[in-house]
Protein backbone atom coordinates (compact mmCIF):
# COMPACT_ATOMS: atom_id res chain seq x y z
CA UNK A 1 0.00 0.00 0.00
CA UNK A 2 2.78 2.41 0.89
CA UNK A 3 4.99 3.44 -1.98
CA UNK A 4 8.27 5.28 -1.54
CA UNK A 5 6.82 8.54 -2.88
CA UNK A 6 3.43 8.40 -1.19
CA UNK A 7 0.24 6.55 -0.47
CA UNK A 8 -2.53 5.14 -2.69
CA UNK A 9 -5.97 6.60 -1.98
CA UNK A 10 -9.42 5.41 -2.96
CA UNK A 11 -12.18 7.76 -4.15
CA UNK A 12 -15.91 7.16 -4.51
CA UNK A 13 -19.15 9.11 -4.36
CA UNK A 14 -22.73 8.72 -3.19
CA UNK A 15 -25.76 10.55 -4.50
CA UNK A 16 -25.51 10.87 -8.27
CA UNK A 17 -29.03 9.53 -8.85
CA UNK A 18 -31.23 11.39 -6.33
CA UNK A 19 -33.55 14.28 -7.11
CA UNK A 20 -32.49 16.16 -3.96
CA UNK A 21 -29.49 16.78 -1.78
CA UNK A 22 -25.76 16.98 -2.49
CA UNK A 23 -23.44 14.54 -4.16
CA UNK A 24 -20.87 13.45 -1.56
CA UNK A 25 -17.43 11.97 -2.23
CA UNK A 26 -14.90 10.40 0.10
CA UNK A 27 -11.17 9.86 -0.16
CA UNK A 28 -9.52 7.17 1.99
CA UNK A 29 -5.96 5.96 2.56
CA UNK A 30 -6.02 2.59 4.32
CA UNK A 31 -3.10 1.26 6.37
CA UNK A 32 -1.17 -1.78 5.06
CA UNK A 33 -2.87 -3.89 7.75
CA UNK A 34 -6.64 -3.43 7.63
CA UNK A 35 -9.41 -6.06 7.82
CA UNK A 36 -10.34 -5.58 4.16
CA UNK A 37 -12.42 -8.78 4.15
CA UNK A 38 -15.04 -6.81 6.12
CA UNK A 39 -15.47 -4.25 3.35
CA UNK A 40 -17.98 -4.29 0.51
CA UNK A 41 -19.81 -1.94 -1.83
CA UNK A 42 -21.80 0.34 0.51
CA UNK A 43 -25.02 -0.43 -1.41
CA UNK A 44 -24.70 -4.11 -0.43
CA UNK A 45 -24.35 -3.41 3.29
CA UNK A 46 -27.08 -2.81 5.86
CA UNK A 47 -27.15 0.59 7.53
CA UNK A 48 -26.06 -1.01 10.83
CA UNK A 49 -23.07 -2.68 9.13
CA UNK A 50 -22.12 0.55 7.34
CA UNK A 51 -22.16 2.44 10.63
CA UNK A 52 -19.82 -0.10 12.26
CA UNK A 53 -17.47 -0.05 9.25
CA UNK A 54 -17.55 3.75 9.09
CA UNK A 55 -16.30 3.91 12.69
CA UNK A 56 -13.59 1.31 11.97
CA UNK A 57 -12.40 3.09 8.80
CA UNK A 58 -12.26 6.49 10.52
CA UNK A 59 -10.38 5.00 13.45
CA UNK A 60 -7.80 3.03 11.45
CA UNK A 61 -7.36 4.94 8.18
CA UNK A 62 -4.07 6.76 7.64
CA UNK A 63 -6.15 9.63 6.26
CA UNK A 64 -9.76 10.18 5.17
CA UNK A 65 -12.00 13.07 4.18
CA UNK A 66 -15.31 13.83 2.54
CA UNK A 67 -16.18 16.53 0.04
CA UNK A 68 -19.45 17.48 -1.56
CA UNK A 69 -21.17 19.51 -4.23
CA UNK A 70 -24.55 21.05 -3.40
CA UNK A 71 -27.78 20.74 -5.37
CA UNK A 72 -27.16 24.28 -6.70
CA UNK A 73 -23.67 23.31 -7.89
CA UNK A 74 -25.14 20.21 -9.53
CA UNK A 75 -27.67 22.41 -11.37
CA UNK A 76 -24.91 24.80 -12.48
CA UNK A 77 -22.25 22.26 -13.49
CA UNK A 78 -24.27 19.07 -14.25
CA UNK A 79 -24.14 15.94 -12.10
CA UNK A 80 -20.99 14.44 -13.64
CA UNK A 81 -18.91 17.61 -13.25
CA UNK A 82 -20.29 18.18 -9.73
CA UNK A 83 -19.25 14.62 -8.83
CA UNK A 84 -15.72 15.35 -10.03
CA UNK A 85 -15.66 18.56 -7.95
CA UNK A 86 -16.80 16.65 -4.83
CA UNK A 87 -14.02 14.10 -5.40
CA UNK A 88 -11.44 16.86 -5.87
CA UNK A 89 -12.54 18.45 -2.60
CA UNK A 90 -12.22 15.17 -0.68
CA UNK A 91 -8.83 14.47 -2.27
CA UNK A 92 -7.53 17.97 -1.51
CA UNK A 93 -8.29 17.54 2.21
CA UNK A 94 -6.45 14.20 2.37
CA UNK A 95 -3.51 15.56 0.34
CA UNK A 96 -2.95 18.22 3.01
CA UNK A 97 -2.33 15.40 5.53
CA UNK A 98 -0.34 12.82 3.53
CA UNK A 99 1.53 12.53 0.25
CA UNK A 100 -0.50 10.71 -2.42
CA UNK A 101 1.26 8.80 -5.21
CA UNK A 102 -1.86 7.44 -6.93
CA UNK A 103 -5.64 7.70 -6.78
CA UNK A 104 -7.95 4.77 -7.52
CA UNK A 105 -11.37 6.08 -8.56
CA UNK A 106 -14.64 4.17 -8.78
CA UNK A 107 -16.27 4.35 -12.19
CA UNK A 108 -15.05 5.16 -15.69
CA UNK A 109 -13.83 8.71 -15.24
CA UNK A 110 -11.29 10.42 -12.99
CA UNK A 111 -11.36 13.95 -11.58
CA UNK A 112 -8.45 16.23 -12.39
CA UNK A 113 -5.90 15.49 -9.68
CA UNK A 114 -2.21 16.41 -9.22
CA UNK A 115 -1.27 12.70 -9.09
CA UNK A 116 -1.76 9.73 -11.42
CA UNK A 117 -5.33 8.41 -11.23
CA UNK A 118 -6.96 5.22 -12.46
CA UNK A 119 -10.69 4.75 -13.00
CA UNK A 120 -11.91 1.28 -12.04
CA UNK A 121 -15.43 0.18 -13.01
CA UNK A 122 -17.08 -1.55 -10.04
CA UNK A 123 -14.08 -0.60 -7.90
CA UNK A 124 -16.49 -0.07 -4.99
CA UNK A 125 -16.98 -3.86 -4.92
CA UNK A 126 -13.37 -4.96 -5.49
CA UNK A 127 -10.76 -2.38 -4.38
CA UNK A 128 -10.47 -1.94 -0.57
CA UNK A 129 -9.69 1.82 -0.42
CA UNK A 130 -12.54 2.51 -2.89
CA UNK A 131 -14.91 0.30 -0.87
CA UNK A 132 -13.93 2.26 2.25
CA UNK A 133 -14.56 5.55 0.43
CA UNK A 134 -17.91 4.23 -0.77
CA UNK A 135 -18.95 3.53 2.83
CA UNK A 136 -17.86 6.95 4.16
CA UNK A 137 -19.52 8.82 1.28
CA UNK A 138 -22.81 6.95 1.71
CA UNK A 139 -22.87 7.40 5.49
CA UNK A 140 -22.07 11.12 5.24
CA UNK A 141 -24.75 11.71 2.62
CA UNK A 142 -27.39 9.73 4.52
CA UNK A 143 -26.66 11.85 7.61
CA UNK A 144 -27.22 15.02 5.56
CA UNK A 145 -30.53 13.63 4.30
CA UNK A 146 -31.67 12.79 7.85
CA UNK A 147 -30.94 16.41 8.82
CA UNK A 148 -32.79 17.58 5.71
CA UNK A 149 -35.78 15.44 6.76
CA UNK A 150 -35.93 17.31 10.06
CA UNK A 151 -35.81 20.65 8.24
CA UNK A 152 -38.27 19.77 5.44
CA UNK A 153 -40.44 16.97 6.93
CA UNK A 154 -43.03 17.13 4.11
CA UNK A 155 -40.67 15.29 1.75
CA UNK A 156 -39.80 12.33 4.04
CA UNK A 157 -36.13 12.42 3.06
CA UNK A 158 -35.36 10.00 5.90
CA UNK A 159 -37.18 7.28 3.95
CA UNK A 160 -35.84 7.67 0.40
CA UNK A 161 -32.72 9.86 0.94
CA UNK A 162 -33.76 12.00 -2.06
CA UNK A 163 -33.86 9.11 -4.56
CA UNK A 164 -36.67 9.18 -7.16
CA UNK A 165 -39.11 6.79 -5.51
CA UNK A 166 -42.79 6.94 -6.47
CA UNK A 167 -43.58 8.42 -3.05
CA UNK A 168 -40.88 11.08 -3.33
CA UNK A 169 -42.12 12.13 -6.78
CA UNK A 170 -45.68 12.27 -5.47
CA UNK A 171 -44.59 14.53 -2.58
CA UNK A 172 -42.78 16.83 -5.04
CA UNK A 173 -45.99 17.07 -7.07
CA UNK A 174 -47.99 17.82 -3.94
CA UNK A 175 -45.66 20.34 -2.25
CA UNK A 176 -43.43 21.70 -5.02
CA UNK A 177 -39.66 21.53 -4.67
CA UNK A 178 -37.63 22.18 -1.53
CA UNK A 179 -34.48 24.35 -1.53
CA UNK A 180 -32.33 21.20 -1.80
CA UNK A 181 -34.07 19.73 -4.85
CA UNK A 182 -32.05 19.63 -8.07
CA UNK A 183 -33.89 21.83 -10.55
CA UNK A 184 -31.94 20.42 -13.50
CA UNK A 185 -33.31 16.90 -12.88
CA UNK A 186 -36.60 15.89 -14.49
CA UNK A 187 -39.01 14.88 -11.77
CA UNK A 188 -41.59 12.63 -13.45
CA UNK A 189 -44.78 12.59 -11.45
CA UNK A 190 -46.45 9.16 -11.18
CA UNK A 191 -49.75 9.11 -13.08
CA UNK A 192 -51.50 7.09 -10.38
CA UNK A 193 -50.64 9.49 -7.54
CA UNK A 194 -54.28 10.18 -6.71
Amino acid sequence: MLEHEGYICGLDEAGRGPLAGPVVAACVVLPPVFPTHLLNDSKKLSEKRRMALEALIKEQAIAWATGMATAREIDTLNILEATMVAMQRAYDKVATEVSISKALVDGNRCPLLPCPAEAIVKGDATIPPIMAASILAKQHRDRIMYLSAAKWPLYRFEQHKGYPTKEHRRLCSEHGLSPIHRRSFTIKIPSDSA
